[in-house]
Parts: C-alpha cells; sequence; structure tokens
C-alpha cells in the first residue's frame, strides 16, 4: 500500500485551499479514516474535517455544502497528491503494457451524464481507486466545486485529447 504522500514543495500559503485542506488531512490519518467509512455526502457532514473544508473555501462565493462534502469524501480516498497533470488527463492515461486508458470511455462518459456534484459521491471514489489512489487533489476538488456543463466539456477535452484511439 502507498504511503500518503503530503505536498511540501509548496508553502503553506502557496497552496490552494482543497490542496492545503488535503495536505492536513493525510496528516490525520483518524480523520481520513472516518471520512472514507461516510457512504454519503451527509454523513461526511457529520465529520469535523469537512467543516475545516467549508472553512477553508469560505472566501469562494457560493460555495455549496452539499459540494463539499462531496469533494471532502472523494478527496479522503486520494492516498498521493499528483500534480502533474489534470484528473481528466489522469483517468485517460494508459498503464504500461495494458493499451488502455485507466478509466474506460464507457466509465468515462458515464461521469460525464452526472447532472449534479451529489452524484459524483460514488463515481469519484471508484475512479479514484481505478488510479491507484493517485489523483491531482486541487483539479479535482475544483471539478466536483464547480460541476457544470463548462467543466464536463473541459474534461471530455482533455479526456479524449490524450487516451488511446481505441478507446470505447
Amino acid at each position: 500500500m502507498t504511503e500518503q504522500t503530503t505536498i511540501q514543495q509548496e508553502s503553506p500559503a502557496a497552496l490552494s485551499p482543497i490542496t492545503r485542506w488535503w495536505n492536513e488531512l493525510s496528516a490525520r490519518p483518524g480523520d481520513r479514516a472516518r471520512l472514507r467509512r461516510c457512504h454519503t455526502p451527509l454523513e461526511v457532514a457529520f465529520e469535523p474535517s469537512y467543516h475545516r473544508l467549508v472553512t477553508y473555501l469560505g472566501g469562494m462565493t457560493a460555495v455549496n455544502p452539499e459540494r463539499v462534502a462531496v469533494i471532502a469524501g472523494v478527496l479522503a480516498h486520494v492516498k498521493e497528491h499528483d500534480p502533474s497533470a489534470p484528473f481528466a488527463v489522469q483517468m485517460a492515461r494508459v498503464p504500461e503494457g495494458t493499451g488502455k486508458a485507466r478509466v474506460s470511455g464507457l466509465r468515462f462518459r458515464r461521469l460525464l451524464q452526472v447532472p449534479d456534484s451529489a452524484g459524483l459521491f460514488e463515481p469519484g471514489i471508484r475512479t479514484v481507486a481505478l488510479l491507484g489512489g493517485r489523483a491531482n487533489v486541487d483539479d479535482l476538488g475544483r471539478s466536483i466545486l464547480w460541476w457544470n456543463e463548462k467543466t464536463k466539456k473541459t474534461w471530455a477535452f482533455q479526456y479524449y485529447t490524450n487516451a488511446p484511439a481505441d478507446t470505447e
């Protein structure tokens, strides 16, 4: 099992609120474990670590508490922050020797069909698992926070530009 990787190359002031929160969560294994055991965004809302994220995001306008609960629940499953590429590009990457994207085209299209961010809770957790627990924390968190048609188009462009040609 991969150890959690905290972000240490940037100063705390330079980190986004989402990344800073995830970095602190990684240093608190008990809080992370409690979030991982949550089965719904409502259960996440009962955890103190969720309320820390709400506080961190408080400076942003129109923060939807349910979306923040989805962010906290999904990001609790990320074991290692990988800022090397946007989340959609990470889904399209091909593991060595397979020739297929980590997230299939069919599964990716199903993600894009989710109408609102509340519906991303379980599929988001499954997708993070398919990526081996490695994800771009900030990009994934912002995508959930601002889940709309523009985000879906951005993901589609990033995924299909980087996915193998035979992605179904």
